[in-house]
């Protein structure tokens, strides 16, 4: 497979590796950033950073944070956003409200999506959770149909299952 993805000062590199590979090394790469951080917002900053530069055709990528039952946006990469969603509404909302990864091959399939770019066409959704509550969810927008497969599924949801065990040594 060949990955394309950008590394420090805004080079490009292309290598031949998986993508298991390549979600392997993001991991790492996470695991380096976030590790004896203890404040949510800066790792959450520094996560989406981290992914936005290493993923291709990705127009926007961030958290929501859970906060007065509602979904409000936190750190982020990309254009400007939805402030405010409720819960239950759209792709980030459906995710909050029933716990699940929302991986949507074309959104304006999606019933009651909410468009805050009019360029994104799939999206990939992730709660995360602590202690088995929702408190913020990872939301990752493409200009691609169907840029999400089951593969950046399982390498996005082990992201942020390591960033959910860093929530846990909050002091």
């Amino acid at each position: 497979m060949l990955c394309l993805f950008k590394l420090h000062f805004n080079c490009w590199y292309i290598s031949l590796v998986s993508k298991t590979a390549f979600y392997q090394e993001l991991l790492m790469q996470t695991k380096a950033l976030i590790h004896d951080e203890t404040d949510p917002i800066a790792n959450m900053a520094n996560i989406s950073a981290l992914l936005f530069d290493a993923l291709e055709q990705v127009n926007w990528l961030g958290f929501y944070r859970i906060i007065e039952e509602e979904l409000v946006l936190g750190p982020f990469q990309g254009k400007v956003a939805c402030i405010r969603i409720p819960l239950g509404k759209g792709v980030c909302g459906t995710a909050a409200q029933t716990k699940t990864t929302q991986r949507i091959d074309d959104v304006h399939q999606f019933d009651g999506h909410i468009a805050c770019d009019a360029a994104t066409n799939s999206e990939i959704v992730i709660p995360v959770q602590l202690n088995g509550d929702i408190i913020a969810v990872l939301d990752i927008d493409s200009v691609s149909f169907q840029r999400f497969d089951q593969e950046d599924q399982d390498g996005l949801e082990a992201i942020v299952a390591m960033f959910e065990q860093s929530l846990l040594l909050e002091k």
